[in-house]
């Protein structure tokens, strides 16, 4: 697979102690900038080779991704990754804009001014990444920056909900990086915007600009899907994918 050959370029550990946990995020990094499309197979033999280890934490990787959301577990026939139908992107987006919104107004009430500096530090240095057209690190600091807002909500029920459903978004919120170039200017804008809000703690413009950043993410990714749609199938694959559903 071509893809499973570029990715052999990403850095591997070397049999670390917590080998679980890097392998855990490798392979979901893998999966979530897309080096596997939707409703593909994982292919583990592939993937034991790319990351050096055996098959037993490589399938103890997948059962948490499988926890997560981010793929499927098939009885006695592997894995794969989850597909989404545009009602199911939609209906995940419209929770996590929720959640983003409720925990941007309680943030605004509750951060420090260490945490508020914190995050503009992360800003800048998605910036410097958005600059370089670094994609991958452009969204893991995008990622942080949304987390640290979360976090600093201060309320573990929100917090809780809102890692559950930012696990099974995670790589449909990174496909909406992918869409075209000026998507990324908008949303350097919006995040600009989001951190000065949090900077005077305007609760209320805070709560409003992550809403409205969630649902212009949703309608990159609906778009993203409409360009990247499988061509249709014939009668003969349907029958077959329907027989490896079970």
């Amino acid at each position: 697979m071509n893809n499973l050959l570029t990715a052999k370029s990403l850095k591997i550990v070397e049999a670390p102690a917590s080998l679980h946990s890097d392998l855990l995020g490798q392979v979901r990094d893998f999966i979530v900038e897309g080096h596997l499309e939707p409703g593909s197979r994982i292919p583990e033999r592939e993937l034991c080779e790319t990351f050096n280890v055996s098959r037993t934490p490589l399938r103890e990787a997948l059962k948490v991704l499988a926890a997560e959301g981010l793929i499927e577990l098939l009885p006695n026939r592997g894995a794969r990754v989850r597909q989404f139908s545009e009602a199911d992107i939609r209906n995940l987006f419209e929770l996590i804009a929720g959640l983003d919104s409720i925990a941007g107004r309680a943030a605004c009430e509750r951060i420090s001014d260490a945490d508020i500096a914190a995050i503009e530090r992360m800003h800048l240095e998605m910036y410097t990444h958005y600059l370089r057209h670094e994609v991958a690190d452009y969204f893991r600091l995008n990622q942080m920056i949304h987390q640290a807002i979360v976090d600093a909500a201060a309320n573990p029920f929100l917090s809780s909900n809102y890692a559950s459903a930012n696990a099974i978004v995670r790589r449909l919120r990174y496909s909406a990086n992918l869409v075209r170039r000026d998507r990324l200017s908008d949303a350097m804008r919006e995040h600009e915007a989001i951190v000065d809000a949090l900077r005077r703690r305007d609760g209320e413009q805070m709560s409003r600009l992550m809403f409205d950043h969630m649902r212009k993410k949703c309608e990159a990714v609906c778009e993203y899907l409409h360009e990247h749609r499988p061509a249709e199938r014939s009668p003969a694959e349907v029958s077959t994918l329907r027989n490896e559903a079970g």
